[in-house]
């Protein structure tokens, strides 16, 4: 004799696959991950956290080192309030968009155009790195980087000139040898012939907070 099922149970366990189904996609629509970048050696995990600023936060791990990214309301100033516009919008309307990641972009009249994800996965530089971040302390409101998220001056973060938005890459200071990885969310610097900014935090972890400048060796990791 079959032994027939409860239709309430077969209703739960259908209901049960349904909010399953329903979570999963919400966390893949919400939060996009772009396949196929990171380099050998590297292993990228993202996780969602209770939201603070904006709409949530976000929190990767690349290597060894976390990274806690928050999407900053749109009323925020930019970091770089000299960027005039983003693939010919105003800053604020281009991340709105969803148009930031390599679009050309003018600062002072000067149009700069970053480097596709391909090229960025070969990128390898030296140069001077400089810090920036302490201004934005003195302030009431929080500072929106160039590609929308929340800016913490404490945090490992960089400002790259034609680097995609965003991007990882390992940063080792060539006088003491100390290396970290940042995430590159912001464009700068617009400063001599500096190749990076970075958070003031990363600057104290590479040694050079009160140098204010060091010659870097700057690759990426993941572009």
């Amino acid at each position: 004799m079959t032994k027939q099922i409860k239709p309430s149970y077969i209703t739960a366990v259908i209901l049960i696959i349904f909010l399953i189904c329903s979570s999963c996609s919400l966390i893949k629509g919400t939060y996009s991950v772009t396949k196929g970048t990171l380099k050998t050696g590297y292993i990228a995990t993202k996780t969602a956290a209770k939201a603070t600023v904006g709409t949530g936060k976000l929190i990767y791990k690349v290597g060894e080192f976390t990274f806690e990214v928050t999407k900053a309301p749109i009323s925020w100033p930019l970091t770089h309030n000299e960027i005039e516009t983003i693939a010919g919008l105003s800053p604020k309307e281009a991340i709105k968009q969803g148009k930031v990641k390599n679009s050309p972009y003018v600062v002072r009249g000067k149009k700069y155009y970053p480097m596709s994800i391909k090229e960025s996965r070969t990128y390898k530089q030296t140069g001077i790195a400089s810090w920036y971040g302490n201004e934005t302390l003195r302030q009431k409101e929080g500072h929106m980087t160039a590609n929308g998220e929340a800016f913490n001056p404490n945090g490992l973060s960089a400002a790259h000139k034609l680097l995609p938005l965003p991007a990882y890459v390992r940063v080792t200071n060539l006088k003491n040898r100390k290396s970290i990885i940042v995430r590159v969310n912001d464009r700068g610097p617009f400063i001599g012939n500096r190749i990076i900014d970075l958070s003031t935090g990363a600057a104290k972890k590479l040694g050079f907070y009160k140098d204010g400048t060091a010659k870097v060796l700057v690759e990426t990791v993941e572009g």
